[in-house]
């Protein structure tokens, strides 16, 4: 059979394959979200209400943190907890140049100066060892990103944080749900160093139907700080003791999101099965190296990122086009290259796996509502591309 043909019938059979299919995951829990909406716009109590509430009291029970300040989105999160804490203008805060631009975007709008570290090359998360390095009588904080889905190794994290008396905020946008073990026992991303954060992004394993996003501490002091940076500094009405921003979530998205709290559990299995089958299906193949799992962390995958081996990456991309299957580089170009940050350094730091990891890093579809037949056309087609 022509090649051009056969394709077109598993087109005609297969769903499309999407990165995240967010259409086919509301359908599953529409009847739900439907009622939930509509509840709210009939009680017209758009701003605060039970549902933001009651998210706040439930993901403080799903994971074991003490204060949950539910808020606008997960880049506000960083800003208030960096306010939060008593970030000055000139004080500088240690994160990973391997990350969303947001985590840095928050560092130098607050007047901070961001000192970029490096990546583990297995685990994408923090180098501990060469954050020490660069640490000054400067030195406010560290925000270790949990990315692509797993922690960063929080033992070493803390013991720097404890070692050096500086802060620690967890950047745990692509992480909720995953659990570190470490020398405090069994812990939820997002509760171990002094504040954690969060997005509610549509695409994130815990995504609501716009924006959103959370803050986590489990320090009572720090947690009414929190929130009164985060409604315009208020310690009551009309009453402004502290400079603040204005970042609430809505009742719409957090209800949607006490619907989705129920099933994160689900969601995370869904998608670390999909992993295994990417995995098993490519175990033979040098030229993919799939995602490691860290000794301390699980892995809930937000993204299913492989590292390529001597393989053209965009002619790859090419050829996952050609058969309907869509892919991302996250991140193609590294924080410390971005042209809005050269103002901070003289000449480019010296991120070698950084680098390497962002000429070489590669996502295929990963989400809760993936089919058997998606996986092994993806799989099929990548090992293809390899073997020619």
């Amino acid at each position: 059979m022509d090649k051009k043909i056969s394709l077109q019938l598993i087109f005609y059979w297969m769903k499309p394959i999407q990165l995240v299919d967010l259409h086919t995951q509301y359908l599953d829990i529409k009847q739900d979200v439907d009622k939930a909406i509509l509840d709210v716009l009939d009680s017209t109590s758009y701003i605060g209400g039970e549902h933001v509430k009651g998210l706040g009291s439930e993901l403080e029970s799903y994971l074991g943190i003490k204060h949950v300040i539910p808020c606008a989105n997960g880049t506000d999160a960083l800003q208030i907890a960096l306010m939060a804490i008593g970030c000055k203008p000139g004080d500088e805060v240690l994160t990973p140049s391997f990350t969303y631009i947001a985590t840095c975007e928050v560092i130098a709008l607050l007047g901070l100066k961001p000192v970029f570290v490096e990546v583990d090359p297995d685990f994408f998360t923090i180098d501990v060892t060469d954050a020490k390095k660069k640490i000054t009588k400067k030195t406010k904080a560290i925000v270790p990103v949990h990315l692509y889905g797993q922690c960063a190794n929080m033992d070493e994290v803390m013991k720097l944080s404890h070692e050096h008396g500086i802060k620690v905020i967890e950047d745990t946008a692509q992480a909720i749900g995953a659990k570190h073990t470490g020398q405090e026992g069994v812990q939820s991303a997002g509760g171990i160093g002094d504040i954690g954060t969060t997005s509610f992004f549509p695409s994130k394993n815990l995504g609501c139907y716009g924006d959103g996003g959370a803050i986590f501490t489990n320090n009572d002091e720090l947690a009414l700080s929190l929130r009164r940076i985060a409604n315009h500094g208020q310690t009551k009405r009309y009453y402004h003791d502290y400079i603040g921003v204005n970042s609430r979530l809505d009742n719409i998205q957090a209800a949607v999101l006490r619907i989705k709290l129920r099933r994160l559990n689900e969601y995370a299995t869904m998608r670390q099965e999909a992993a295994a089958f990417y995995t098993n299906a490519f175990s033979s193949l040098d030229q993919i190296v799939t995602p490691k799992t860290a000794p301390w962390s699980t892995h809930v995958y937000h993204q299913f990122t492989m590292k390529l081996i001597d393989v053209d990456r965009q002619k790859l991309q090419d050829c996952l086009s050609d058969a309907e299957i869509p892919s991302n580089i996250y991140y193609p170009v590294p924080a410390h290259r971005q042209k809005g940050y050269s103002d901070f350094f003289i000449g480019q730091p010296e991120l070698i796996i950084t680098d390497d990891l962002s000429s070489r890093v590669l996502s295929l579809p990963i989400h809760t509502e993936m089919e058997l037949d998606q996986l092994e056309h993806i799989a099929k087609t990548l090992i293809e591309f390899i073997e020619k």
